[in-house]
């Protein structure tokens, strides 16, 4: 071969043969380093995801607890041990509604007074429990006893002690939080409260879950870590420091997989490398994208309610600080907190999965209110939201929107329920400290609840005054009833629908203070009722009602009974001695009531019902339509007569007309009595006449009157008085 020739050789095959080999093992040598810093960045942060949902979890427990141990129906029914109450409230329901495989009541000795372990194959004794909870028992009561709230905040409202420990031979999270009262009403002293122990296993159900939810490959619990390199592993660490268990699995390496699929283009010929390498490159692509799905996917899961689907508390206080720390100096934003009122009735009158549908129509009302905001459910009925680029009118517009909306009935399984809402809200401007900011939304929420619920407050300095003129009214409450004076009673006629004419009186209270005038009675009926002087107002207006009645012989006269009153032991008797006392016919009182109270939710109101029932006395549903009826409750109805709450007789002409029809004809085949409320036009009162409702009440046929107003009605009248 001459030297042209192997010129040629080396220029068509030794060059490109080199050079396709050289290219080929840059290329093998880049995809080996690259698959393998893949695979470890993808198993590290399967790593991290798996001790996130541990720590989770283990928060998660204590978190559960709270739902029923924060009770004073818990203190009390643990101090009367009733085991009944407590399996129905703190055993099994802790197990069919969280997930707890073991639940126990402990008396401030540590001695058990109730104990609660799910069915498994592995049975569990009572030593095996005690072993793994006594010493975060005796932690906890040393804690207590030192008056220690380290950690409590606005939403962890008990201190607790929580450790990842053996039960038996598995491995679980084990937490125990003392059982208080919710409203300090219940007097406990340090350190002898009883306590709450839950349990949660980490082995079988819960790994094989994670396996399947988080797709975890060939996950499991194991005593010792694996010494293979195939698998990948967590230590659980107890407080201790000693590791109790392992996870392992087999990691997900999406590195390895591509440098499989990509081997064979590695041998290919020089001409077809740089189509493999893109194919490659282009494998490569793909498969990361399809890891970065499924991470994005895994993250958005672990940061979001489950029932509702809004952020969970994490994420929305990481979200909150994060855009309060970005926002411009010129930029406004709103954190709304909002209490859901009456809920805990809901739960109490339908059941917790009920409530749970309730929880996730309210989440759904709130997307389409604010489809942009940033939505956090943060515990059983509570959210919170932040508003970007949202002023203080903007902030009142949708505090508005949400009163509103949430008040419109909830239609499940036939069931008419409303609740409502209560809304605080914090405005700034610029960057703000996210603590200080939810800090004075909560505040707002505090003044709304005591305006009387199912409205908002927006918070400003006024809030301190407002403080103190709540105080000064309480006080001021207190004087007058002391004194026996300001308070007194006025009455609002009723009317026959039929014949036009007064048919009887409803006693109502008004205060007129000194200096500020007359004070609206929801203002402060609910401060009477909060601070236990509801049954000397009760008891003013009764006796002032009385002595109207016996002026004027042929007149009825309803009053309204609150829930503290009527659940109290002695009301029958205090109702029934002052209608003795002024010589009154008891068929001639009506007690106006609310319908939890008249379907009998509220302990002993059924039995003082009954009572007074059979005395003559006559039993009113006040506000009807606004609580939890259905048909088939009305079928247990013990009362005489239903009032056609105000909200509906203002939507007359609109949708509201159907359910008044509905009601009356329903109390009309139950044999009740039927008056409207706040009938205020002309065309409101024929509409009622027409459907056939009973008596009519409101400020087109009268305001309420003074006591002499009302003799001198009566006399006007002719003594007239036609009975509806």
């Amino acid at each position: 071969m001459n030297r042209q020739a192997r010129s040629q050789w080396v220029l068509k095959w030794l060059l490109p043969a080199a050079a396709s080999l050289i290219i080929g093992c840059v290329l093998l040598g880049t995809l080996h380093w690259a698959a393998a810093k893949t695979d470890m960045v993808a198993e590290a942060r399967q790593r991290d995801l798996v001790r996130l949902i541990v720590s989770k979890m283990q928060a998660s427990v204590a978190h559960d607890q709270e739902s029923a141990t924060v009770w004073d129906d818990a203190v009390r029914k643990t101090g009367a041990r009733d085991l009944e109450w407590l399996k129905s409230n703190l055993g099994d329901w802790m197990h069919t509604y969280f997930g707890h495989d073991a639940a126990i009541v402990l008396s401030s000795d540590r001695t058990p007074i109730y104990e609660f372990i799910a069915p498994s194959d592995n049975a569990l004794s009572s030593d095996d429990l005690r072993g793994a909870y006594m010493p975060l028992a005796e932690a906890l009561q040393k804690r207590l006893a030192a008056s220690d709230t380290e950690g409590v905040t606005d939403r962890v409202l008990s201190i607790g002690e929580s450790d990842l420990a053996y039960v038996g031979r598995r491995p679980a999270i084990v937490s125990v939080k003392p059982i208080v009262s919710d409203t300090g009403d219940v007097e406990q002293q340090p350190g002898e409260q009883n306590l709450h122990v839950a349990v949660r296993f980490l082995d079988q159900s819960f790994v094989s879950d994670i396996g399947k939810d988080y797709q975890f490959s060939e996950m499991k619990f194991e005593d010792d870590a694996p010494k293979d390199t195939e698998h990948s592993f967590v230590p659980l660490t107890a407080r201790s420091g000693a590791a109790i268990g392992y996870f392992t699995w087999r990691p997900f390496r999406p590195g390895g997989s591509v440098m499989k699929a990509t081997l064979p283009a590695v041998g290919l010929a020089a001409a077809v490398i740089f189509v493999a390498a893109s194919l490659c490159g282009h494998a490569i692509w793909r498969r990361s994208t399809r890891l970065a799905s499924n991470r994005e996917e895994l993250q958005h899961l672990a940061s979001r309610d489950p029932l509702t689907g809004l952020s969970n508390r994490a994420h929305f206080s990481n979200e909150l600080a994060a855009r309060l720390g970005a926002a411009s100096q010129n930029q406004s934003h709103c954190v709304l907190f909002i209490d859901l009122d009456r809920f805990k009735a809901v739960n109490d009158t339908f059941g917790h999965p009920t409530g749970d549908r309730v929880i996730s129509l309210v989440g759904q009302r709130m997307n389409e209110i604010m489809p942009a905001a940033l939505i956090g459910r943060i515990g059983g009925d509570e959210f919170t939201v932040f508003l970007e680029e949202a002023d203080g009118e903007v902030a009142t517009a949708v505090c508005q929107q949400i009163v509103q909306r949430l008040r419109q009935p909830f239609e499940i399984d036939g069931a008419h329920i409303v609740i409502g809402a209560s809304v605080g809200a914090a405005v700034a401007a610029g960057r703000a400290d996210p603590s200080e900011l939810t800090r004075q939304a909560d505040i707002a929420l505090y003044h709304a609840k005591a305006a009387g619920r199912n409205t908002f407050a927006i918070f400003g300095g006024h809030m301190d005054e407002l403080l103190r003129r709540r105080r000064k009214l309480e006080h001021d409450l207190r004087l007058a009833l002391e004194t026996r004076s300001q308070i007194e009673a006025f009455y609002q006629p009723v009317y026959s629908a039929e014949h036009k004419g007064l048919s009887s009186m409803e006693a109502l209270a008004r205060w007129k203070h000194p200096e500020e005038g007359f004070i609206a009675p929801d203002i402060f009926i609910p401060i009477a009722e909060e601070i236990g002087l509801i049954h000397e107002l009760g008891a003013k207006v009764l006796e002032d009602a009385c002595s109207v009645m016996a002026d004027l012989p042929l007149i009825s006269m309803a009053i309204n009974a609150s829930a503290l009153e009527l659940c109290s032991d002695g009301y029958p008797l205090r109702v029934l001695s002052r209608l003795a006392k002024w010589n009154i016919d008891p068929k001639r009182l009506e007690i106006e009531i609310t319908e939890s109270l008249a379907f009998g939710e509220e302990g002993r109101s059924d039995r003082n019902i009954a009572i007074l029932r059979n005395a003559g006395v006559g039993i009113a549903i006040d506000d009807f339509g606004t609580g939890y009826s259905s048909f088939s409750r009305m079928q247990k109805l013990v009362v005489d007569r239903i009032k056609i709450d105000k909200s509906f007789i203002d939507a007359m002409q609109g949708e509201s007309k159907p359910l008044i029809e509905a009601m009356i004809n329903m109390a009309r085949a139950k044999g009740l009595k039927t008056t409207a409320e706040g009938v205020e036009t002309d065309e409101q009162s024929d509409a009622l006449v027409a459907l056939g409702c009973d008596s009519l009440q409101g400020f087109l046929i009268s305001r309420p009157l003074s006591r002499a107003a009302v003799i001198d009605l009566y006399n006007e009248t002719g003594k007239q008085i036609f009975t509806a």
